[in-house]
C-alpha cells in the first residue's frame, strides 16, 4: 500500500521511485534531493579531510559558510533545519571552543592578552583563539556531513553503493533490510505500549514504574523481532538471495552529468578556499 493507493504489479514496474522509501517532496530549486547520494558524499569529503589538520579559524569558517549556503539552497527549509543551523551548531561550537580553551596548555599559546584571572589560573587570549578555531573546525565538518545527511534516504544510499561502488549486494541489501527493521520496531513498540495500557499493566509514576514498563516491553519486542527476522530470512531464501553473483536492480539510482558537475564545482570552491587561506591554514 502506498500513499496513492494499493501497490499493484503495473504501478510497481513502472514507478520510478521506491514506494517504501521516505522521500521529501520539494521544489525543483532544492537540487540536493535529485543528486546521487555518492555525489553528495564525495563532494565535501576532501574538505572534511583537510579540516582535520587546519589550525586557523578562517578556513573552517569559510567552509562553514559554504555548507550553510549549499544547505539553505539545496534542501527544504524547515524548523528542524533552522534549529540545527542556527541553534545547535553555533551553541556546539561555543561549548566545544570554550572547553578546548580551558584544556589548552597556557605555555603553548600567546600570553600577551589576559582575558581573566581566577587565583593562580589565567585565561589567555591565545587559548580562546585555539578553542574557537577547534570549535569552528568541528562545526564545519558536521555542517559538511549534513549536505548528504539531510537530503539522502538510507535505501538510496545502499542502492548507490551497490550500483556505482560495486559493493556486493549480499552486504548492501542486508544493510537495506536493517534499515527496514527500525520503523518496524517503532511500530511494534507502539502496539505493545497500547496493549499494556489497555490491560493496565505497569501503571504508576516514578522511576521504578518506568523501569518496570520498559522491562515489560523487552520480551514481547524481542519475540516480535525474532519473528520478523525469520520472515525476512524466509523471503530472502525464496528469492534465491545470494545464489548468484549479481541481481537485477528494480530501482536505479544513476550517476548523471549533474552529479559530476556538482562534485567538480564543490571541489573547485574548496580548492579556492584552501588556496586563499593556505599560508595561515596549515601548520
Amino acid at each position: 500500500m502506498t500513499d496513492a493507493g494499493p501497490l499493484t504489479a503495473a504501478t510497481a514496474v513502472h514507478s520510478p521511485m521506491d514506494p517504501y522509501a521516505t522521500r521529501v517532496q520539494a521544489s525543483g530549486i532544492r537540487f540536493l534531493y535529485a543528486l546521487n547520494p555518492l555525489a553528495k558524499l564525495a563532494a565535501p569529503l576532501p574538505a572534511m579531510a583537510v579540516l582535520v589538520f587546519v589550525r586557523d579559524a578562517a578556513t573552517p569558517a569559510a567552509f562553514l559558510l559554504l555548507a550553510y549556503a549549499v544547505l539553505l539552497v539545496g534542501v527544504d527549509f524547515t524548523r528542524r533545519l533552522a534549529a540545527v543551523l542556527f541553534l545547535a551548531l553555533p551553541l556546539s561550537a561555543l561549548v566545544i571552543g570554550f572547553g578546548f580553551a580551558l584544556w589548552t596548555d597556557p605555555s603553548r599559546v600567546d600570553q600577551s592578552i589576559v582575558v581573566w584571572q581566577l587565583g593562580g589560573w589565567t585565561m589567555y587570549g591565545g587559548a580562546l583563539a585555539v578553542g574557537g578555531a577547534t570549535g569552528l573546525r568541528l562545526s564545519a565538518i558536521v555542517a559538511l556531513t549534513l549536505i548528504a545527511g539531510l537530503s539522502t534516504t538510507g535505501p538510496d544510499l545502499v542502492r548507490a553503493t551497490v550500483q556505482q561502488l560495486r559493493v556486493p549486494y549480499r552486504i548492501g541489501y542486508t544493510a537495506l533490510a536493517a534499515f527496514r527493521f527500525v520503523p518496524r520496531f517503532g511500530h511494534e513498540l507502539d502496539v505493545i505500549r497500547q496493549a499494556h495500557r489497555v490491560r493496565g499493566a505497569h501503571g504508576g509514576r516514578g522511576p521504578l514504574a518506568a523501569a518496570a514498563r520498559w522491562f515489560g516491553y523487552v520480551v514481547p519486542l524481542m519475540a516480535g523481532a525474532i519473528r520478523h527476522a525469520e520472515r525476512v530470512a524466509l523471503a530472502m531464501d525464496a528469492r534465491a538471495f545470494g545464489a548468484h553473483p549479481d541481481r537485477t536492480e528494480r530501482y536505479l539510482v544513476p550517476w548523471r552529468v549533474r552529479d559530476t558537475v556538482f562534485v567538480l564545482a564543490f571541489w573547485a570552491v574548496s580548492a579556492a578556499i584552501l588556496t586563499a587561506f593556505f599560508p595561515w591554514g596549515l601548520s
